[in-house]
């Protein structure tokens, strides 16, 4: 099958779909053939497309539930049916947790994890009914599974996402399948606001194995990849999509006999 048909007659709704990471996934799935439909609290300048097949777009506020059960009833109503749902939306600056106010976590809180529960909570209901089912992809961190200075109530709502994947993954099984993609360092539009110029991003790109950060198209191909019929035995689980991690510190701070000179 060519990849610009592999989702044809598909409907894939991407949360926080209009930049970022969320716009490339929402653009793979467009190349790939799939109608997709992108939400935010306020529409972008110029909608994700590829090749003149654009988009659709409805407003949401995803922290309200029943703003998102709305979204998802007009998505079927617009399309008829929701094959994938990516629970994308998400984030947080970076702040002091001895210091910010409990209200600022518990607005992380709800947006990394209570947002992505109601989504998939209303998408199930939808895909229950349809004869084969559908795919729920939650968009977890590195921060879930290492320190997360700086952004500790976010990386405490990943970790939870990633237990909330697997739980929801026996529960829903077998119409529904749950898996979670977990992105470490990725470059997007906004990475100059946590790494600097290009020389700052090049210089924390060198950190990681692979030897430079991830672009938001290597997220959305595995996001295509586990939403496809290849993947149907994959569920309840994370993928780790990280470059080879992290350099343990140590090595950098060790120095071997060679440098020690003597």
């Amino acid at each position: 099958m060519d990849s610009s048909e592999a989702f044809e007659d598909r409907v894939v709704l991407i949360t926080g779909g209009t930049k970022g990471i969320g716009r490339g996934i929402a653009e793979a799935f467009l190349a790939a053939g799939a109608t997709v439909v992108v939400c935010a609290r306020h529409a972008p300048e110029v909608l994700p497309g590829v090749d003149g097949r654009v988009a659709d777009f409805l407003p949401c506020d995803v922290r309200e539930a029943a703003a998102v059960q709305a979204l998802v009833t007009a998505v079927v109503e617009r399309h008829g049916r929701l094959d994938v749902l990516v629970n994308n939306a998400g984030g947080s600056p970076m702040v002091e947790a001895a210091t910010v106010s409990p209200r600022f976590h518990e607005g992380v809180i709800r947006l990394n994890l209570f947002a992505a529960l109601h989504a998939a909570q209303a998408a199930n209901a939808q895909m229950q009914q349809q004869a084969d089912g559908g795919v729920i992809i939650m968009i977890g961190s590195v921060s879930a599974l290492r320190p997360s200075p700086g952004t500790a109530a976010y990386g405490a709502a990943k970790a939870a996402v990633l237990s909330l994947a697997s739980s929801l993954a026996v529960e829903w099984a077998p119409k529904v399948r749950v898996v979670a993609v977990s992105p470490g360092l990725v470059r997007t539009e906004q990475s100059h606001l946590h790494y600097g110029d290009a020389a700052g991003i090049a210089a924390v790109g060198a950190t990681i194995p692979a030897g430079r950060m991830a672009e938001p198209d290597d997220v959305a191909q595995a996001c295509l990849f586990l939403a496809s019929p290849q993947a149907s035995y994959i569920s309840g689980t994370n993928l780790l999509l990280h470059g080879g991690g992290e350099k343990p510190a140590f090595l950098a701070a060790a120095q071997s006999k060679e440098n020690q000179g003597g």
